[in-house]
This record gives structure tokens, sequence and C-alpha cells, in this order.
């Protein structure tokens, strides 16, 4: 006996055989037992699910000497011979190969003689797409009012091709794409069948491999089962075939999360030294994401998988964020389409494997802001805490003198975000509210025990405004928190500060640019310890004049001979205090006092 072919040799003889479709088969058996039969079908569906299949068991299921059954014996005449396709009264038309309207005037010519042994004479026209606007014109009125003995069985891959004048005269039943369980079963059948082992796993690849098609599913079975013997194994079938598996894509890409990327490169050589395509190594990782995407979004259906659940390590589960695996299959398919364009495919596909070991660092925006909302609520709920960062400064000692280094306060350099600023320019403004006027209070006879600018309250006030001061500076240096005892300030001599605008005038004239502008900013000047203070409000000209020290030093000391060290510190400028109610008003409507008439 000639050998037949799976597809052929496993076609469905009965209803009850056809995989996959059981919304068509029980609408047909009901008709049929019913006997409301219409004149004209329309099957629509992917190649391979049973269309031609289901066209040809509606016709026997009408011709059988039984009949009308939903049932057909199939060992009667007409069943016979339907089967073997010599049947005179049910015709198989191609319409790829029939378009013309020539090709209609035939058939309209041949339904006025009554089928010559059966009950229905029944066309079967396949493809019915491919036929032209005319051909589909000349038919209308066939397929509307036929006579009652012709029933006409349309098949089409391309249901949108088919005209609307002619789906609206037919009974319409659209075929779905084969689970991948039932194409296993199926073909374990064939197995049994044919005497031939064959692994589970091998199995899952051809039915993934059919993309829910019967046909294509035996067909790739025959050839596998070809090269395989009596044992079909999926080592043996990418041997063949030349195929990349899920676990040489999983070694390499968990080599990158580890940060090998010298092992993954090197995994990614022996692929291709094998011959296997740069385009089919793409789509193998393409695969691999898909599948890891749906396994991280708790799916496990082989039906959706392309690859089984168990072949993905559950090291690369664990170690890829859902958002990683989505930008890493982005990546892919924007290479595979960059491929075709690229002077080096296999550097593309090199480029793409060795950026995947920065896969496990990438952070998409969503995570970032939830990052930050749980920060800020752990910091508002007590359980986290901000550390300032604290930096000791080694201040340079003059070179002009010769004493001993004298020890010297480490400066704590604060660095304070936005909302500490605004906190503290709260603070102090309510502060401001309470402090009372010394105008008042000497009337009163309350005279302050400190002769100086400052009181301790108000000298711990402006130590307060330090961090909110350096925001408002046009460079925003962070700044420098001072806290010298009282007892150790010495007001500076009257002539220092006389002399400020000849230091300004010659620090203008020295090579160092914009020098002079930060001297034109110090509006105290006084002596701590022995050394020289230059008090400053500005963040950035503190921080100038401190890192040209030695400049600084040489310009005071030819204006006005002192010789000892200098530094520069950050302190807000005192603010003459007005009638305590003025002040009120104008912080409350956020104003200042500008000029005040006596």
């Amino acid at each position: 006996m000639a050998y037949e072919v799976t597809a052929t040799r496993k076609r469905p003889q009965v209803f009850e055989k056809l995989v996959g479709q059981e919304f068509v088969v029980s609408t047909i058996e009901n008709a049929i037992e019913s006997g409301r039969i219409a004149h004209a079908y329309l099957f629509s569906g992917p190649r391979g699910v049973g269309k031609t299949s289901s066209a040809r068991l509606l016709a026997k299921a009408l011709n059988c000497e039984k009949g009308p059954t939903a049932h057909p014996c199939g060992v009667c005449d007409s069943c016979r011979e339907i089967t073997s396709g010599s049947s005179t009264d049910v015709i198989e038309i191609d319409g790829a190969s029939n378009t013309s309207v020539n090709d209609i005037r035939v058939i309209k010519d041949e339904v006025l003689f009554p089928p010559q042994s059966s009950r229905y004479k029944i066309y079967i026209i396949d493809e019915v797409h491919m036929l032209s606007n005319s051909a589909f014109n000349a038919l209308l009125k066939t397929i509307e009012e036929p006579p009652g003995y012709i029933i006409f069985i349309f098949a089409t891959t391309e249901l949108q091709k088919v005209p609307a004048t002619i789906r609206s005269r037919c009974q319409q039943f659209h075929f779905q794409l084969i689970g991948l369980n039932d194409i296993k079963k199926c073909l374990s059948e064939a197995c049994g069948e044919m005497n031939i082992q064959a692994d589970e796993d091998a199995l899952f690849w051809i039915a993934k491999e059919a993309a829910g098609s019967m046909r294509d599913a035996y067909t790739l079975f025959d050839q596998v089962a070809s090269f395989s013997g009596s044992h079909i194994t999926l080592a043996g079938i990418k041997d063949k075939l030349g195929l990349v598996g899920s676990d040489q894509i999983a070694s390499i890409i968990s080599s990158s999360i580890r940060g090998d990327r010298r092992g993954a490169l090197e995994t990614l050589d022996s692929i291709l030294a094998k011959g296997v395509s740069v385009d089919q190594s793409l789509r193998d990782f393409s695969e691999f994401f898909r599948s890891l995407l749906f396994v991280k979004e708790g799916i496990e259906s082989e039906e959706l998988l392309s690859i089984r659940k168990e072949d993905i390590p559950s090291e690369i589960v664990s170690g890829i964020t859902t958002a990683q695996c989505e930008a890493a299959l982005r990546s892919v398919m924007n290479i595979y389409r960059e491929v075709r364009y690229s002077l080096s495919p296999r550097l593309e596909l090199e480029l793409f494997v060795s950026r995947l070991s920065s896969l496990p660092f990438l952070t998409s925006p969503e995570e970032l802001v939830a990052r930050l909302e749980a920060l800020k609520s752990d910091i508002a709920q007590g359980k986290a805490t901000v550390v300032k960062e604290v930096r000791t400064v080694s201040l340079p000692s003059s070179p002009d003198t010769g004493e001993k280094e004298k020890e010297r306060r480490p400066f704590e350099e604060s660095f304070s975000d936005g909302k500490k600023a605004e906190t503290d320019n709260e603070q102090q403004m309510d502060a401001d509210f309470d402090t009372p006027d010394p105008a008042a209070e000497e009337k009163n006879g309350n005279i302050p025990e400190s002769s100086s600018m400052y009181s301790e309250e108000e000298y711990g006030e402006s130590e307060r405004e330090e961090d909110s001061i350096w925001e408002e500076t046009e460079d925003s240096y962070p700044a420098a928190e001072y806290n010298p005892p009282a007892e150790k300030i010495e007001k500076a001599p009257q002539d220092y500060m006389s002399k400020l605008e000849a230091m300004t005038d010659a620090a203008n004239g020295s090579e160092v640019f914009g020098l002079g502008s930060c001297f034109a900013e110090v509006y105290d000047i006084r002596i701590e310890n022995g050394d020289m203070v230059l008090v400053t409000a500005s963040g950035y000209a503190r921080k100038f004049l401190n890192e040209n020290s030695s400049e600084v030093r040489q310009i005071i000391k030819d204006v006005t001979g002192f010789s000892g060290r200098v530094n520069a510190i950050l302190q807000a400028k005192p603010q003459v205090s007005h009638n305590p109610l003025l002040d009120k008003i104008a912080k409350a409507f956020r104003g200042q006092i500008i000029t005040l008439n006596q």
C-alpha cells in the first residue's frame, strides 16, 4: 500500500473526530437533525483547522443513504465516493484557479441539472475570496435563489475579502485555532499508530511550532519522524534543524544577570557557530522573554507560553522584574527591525547580549516614584531618618607666621533639601513674630546685658537661618554652621572695616577673577582667637574666599598689615527691627518694609 501522509490519513471522517471546533460541530448537527438545512454555507478561519474537512463531512451527512443524518455511515456508496473525491454530485472547485466570470457561468449552467445519484448536488468552493468581483456578482443571483437540490459550501482564510453581498446570503461559521493540548493529544495518537516513541518536550515543540494548525502539526511531525527513526527527542530536533534551545538562551541570560559578559558572549558564539541565523536567535530570545513575562504575571498555561515553565530557571524569574522583562522584549523587537539594514547583524546581536548585563539595574519611572513615595511615608511616620553629611574642612595656615598651628574647630557643611529650608524659613518667621523691640525694651528700663548687635537668643536664631539663607543665593552653596562661643568674639577695630573698600579695590586688581565682588559681599569683620573672620551673607562669596585663602591673606596683609589666619563664614545680615505691629503686618502679607516715614 502506498505511503499516505499523516495529514491525509488522519483527516476526520465523522463530526466527532473534528478537533477544536465544538461550536461548528454542534450547530451543524442540530441543523441537520432538525431539518433546517441552508442553501449556502461560508466556512472561514486560519489554515489547517478543518474547513474543507467539515465541508466534506457536511456533504456526507446530507447525501448519506441513511440521511440526512448528523452521523453518516461512511460505508455506503455515496459516503465512500465523497471520501475518495469521485462523487459526481459533490463538486470541489479551487477558487484560486477558477476566478473568472466564465467559470461562474459554467456553474450557473450546471445547477439547472439535478443530481445524478444523490439527494443534493453540492458545490464546495475553496479559497472563495480569490474570485474576482465580476465572478462574485455573477454568483449572487444563483446562491440567493438556487434550486432546492443545490447547496453551496464556501471556504476561505480571508473573510474580509469576501463581499458583504455574498456573506449576507450564507450561514457563516468561523473556525478557531486548535489548542496546543489538543494537538499534542493527536500527535501522541499518531505516534502510537506508527509505533514511534516521542518525548513529551518534543511533542510540545511540534505543537507549538504548528501555531494552532493541525495540518501544519502533522506535516512537521512527518518530517521529524523521517530523521528521528523510532524515537523522537527534542535534542535530535534541535540538532538536525539547527535550532536554539531554551536552555542555551537561559544560560546566556543567567550569565548576563551575574555580570559574566564573557560567558554570555562565548555561549552565543557557540550557538552561531552551529549555523543558527541571527534572525532565528532573535526570535528565540523574544519567545523566551515573552514566556518569562507571562510567568512573572502568574500565567502557567502551556497554550500561552512559548516554552515550558520548567525550562525557565528560578534565578532568572527572581532576578528580573516585569518592567525589566518588558524592556528586554522591546529591545529585541527593535533590534529585529534594525538587523536588515545593519552592516553586521551578528554585531547587533552581540551588543544586545552584552547590554543584558545592565538589565537588573534598569528602573522604570513608576518604580522610582513608588520608592520615593514609600521613603516619604517612612520619614513622615518616623520609620526613617535623614542624616546630614558631615565634612571636616582644614584651613591652611599663614606662611608668614612661625607660630605653632592652633587647633581649630572643624566646619560642618550641612546639605539640606528644599523642604528643610522651607521649614526653617517658616520657623524663622514664627520666631520673628515674638522678637521684642529693642527700643521699647530700653524705654521700659529693660536694657540687654550684652551691648553687641545680637543677643544670645538672636544669635542662635541667626544660626538656624543659615540653612535657608544659602538657598536664596545665586549659586546655592550650602552654608557652614559656625558656632563660636560668644565670650571669645571680639569686634574688629574700626580701621579694619574702614579699609574694607580698599581691600575690595585691591581684590579687583588681583589675578583671581571675581575676588573683588566676593569682598564686596562682606558686611562685617571680626577677630576671633587671634584670627580674622570675614562675615558674609552670600554662600558663593564664603566658598570663593575660603578657596582662595592665600590671595585673600595677602590682600589683607598689604592693606591692613594683619598677618594672621583669615576665614570667611556665612551669616545672615542683621535686620533693623521696626515697630512689632508693622513687622507682623508685613509678614502676614508676605511683604517687606522698604521705607518708614516717622
